[in-house]
């Protein structure tokens, strides 16, 4: 299901001489989002309304309870007043480990590091990525986020949301998703990915915001081994992306950026024929 923006109206001041003037902008929905397994509520995110069942699938990889869409049953979107309930069957081996993990937590889950109760769990390791074979040129960089800028079409018409798109040299973007939350947009790509039945490690994950941890491990579980960004990454995760062997570009501005880890997958335009 998809719920469009809200149009508002709003009073605008010229800079200039402090004229008032009536006009209209339009904002992104958010609401809560819960997401109950067997039943019992898991985690609940405040999230835009789209693409809900790619949150979910992308969500349950993400957070460590499923490792392939085929682990889930069924999905249903149950809509209230005060939000959403996306609830999650899965297979009944999968539903006993997390039964299982639900009775050693010793206090309940929420929004935020979802289901963790330690320092260690949320610092938690990463898959190793090295050995994923996939190499970008420059021009590939340029290309990724250019493409991913133009294919957010909420956030032309908002201004206020955040996307993550899936990118495979040769054939562009696979999918673009889009949220309020950094974090949620990446999920919902991850579930597209997996659902569109595609290895991770076949293409770049490239997004609109700052590179933090999480942002670094929710990659490295999809198995993409290239995270791009417009903007700047955390020092934890440049650590995280280098003992993950996954190569972080930040700050891409047209044509320039930066390389913090692993640049021997960045190749010169000249090298990329006889790659």
């Amino acid at each position: 299901m998809e719920r469009r923006p809200t149009r508002i109206s709003v009073n605008r001041i010229a800079r200039k001489g402090g004229v008032v003037a009536p006009g209209q902008r339009i904002v992104p929905e958010e609401m809560p989002v819960a997401f109950s397994y067997g039943g019992t509520s898991h985690a609940v995110m405040m999230a835009t309304p789209d693409d809900l069942v790619d949150f979910a699938v992308g969500f349950s990889l993400t957070e460590g309870i499923i490792k392939d869409a085929g682990q889930i049953a069924a999905i249903e979107i149950v809509n209230n007043e005060q939000g959403i309930d996306v609830q999650v069957t899965l297979a009944d081996d999968v539903a006993d480990a997390l039964r299982a993990r639900r009775r050693s937590m010793a206090g309940p889950v929420g929004c935020g590091l979802c289901g963790i109760e330690s320092i260690e769990q949320a610092v938690r390791q990463v898959p190793d990525v090295s050995a994923a074979g996939l190499k970008l040129t420059h021009g590939d960089i340029v290309r990724a986020v250019s493409l991913l800028n133009d294919a957010q079409p909420l956030h032309r018409e908002t201004r206020a949301v955040h996307g993550a798109g899936f990118y495979i040299p040769g054939n562009g973007l696979l999918a673009v998703r889009e949220d309020v939350g950094r974090h949620n947009a990446l999920d919902k790509l991850c579930g597209a990915v997996i659902r569109a039945q595609t290895s991770g490690s076949s293409g770049a994950v490239a997004v609109t915001s700052r590179l933090s941890v999480e942002m670094v491990q929710k990659a490295a579980i999809l198995g993409s081994s290239v995270l791009i960004a417009i903007s700047a990454p955390t020092a934890l995760a440049i650590r995280t992306a280098e003992q993950a062997g996954m190569t972080l570009v930040a700050l891409v501005r047209g044509d320039d950026f930066e390389i913090f880890t692993h640049p021997q997958r960045i190749l010169p335009e000249s090298i990329a024929d006889v790659a």
